[in-house]
């Protein structure tokens, strides 16, 4: 197992990958990339928690907890009518909610 990132819960485990190439398909901040026999994590920091990735692997070979990230914070903001500014970010005072 990889341990991507410790300010977010991503875990990436490359033995189990199988190239399929959903999981750089589906994030929306290119954490993952193509590699040669499996995706290659690359940037960990960048992932918000929305479990695009987890949700879309056939093999379970990305776990993530989503709803505890930038991801949940921006959704939470976004149902309630308030902007990020009014929302406690999850990232601290220079995340990525800002």
């Amino acid at each position: 197992m990889f341990n991507s990132y410790k300010e977010n819960t991503l875990k990436y485990y490359p033995e189990k990958c199988i190239n399929c190439l959903m999981c750089t398909n589906v994030c929306p901040h290119g954490v993952f990339t193509d590699g040669e026999k499996q995706v290659m994590l690359t940037k960990p920091e960048l992932c918000m928690e929305c479990g695009a990735c987890a949700g879309n692997c056939p093999v379970e070979a990305i776990e993530v907890q989503s709803g505890v990230g930038c991801a949940w914070a921006m959704i939470s903001a976004a149902l309630k009518g308030k902007d990020m500014d009014s929302e406690a970010c999850c990232c601290g005072e220079d995340g990525c909610c800002q």
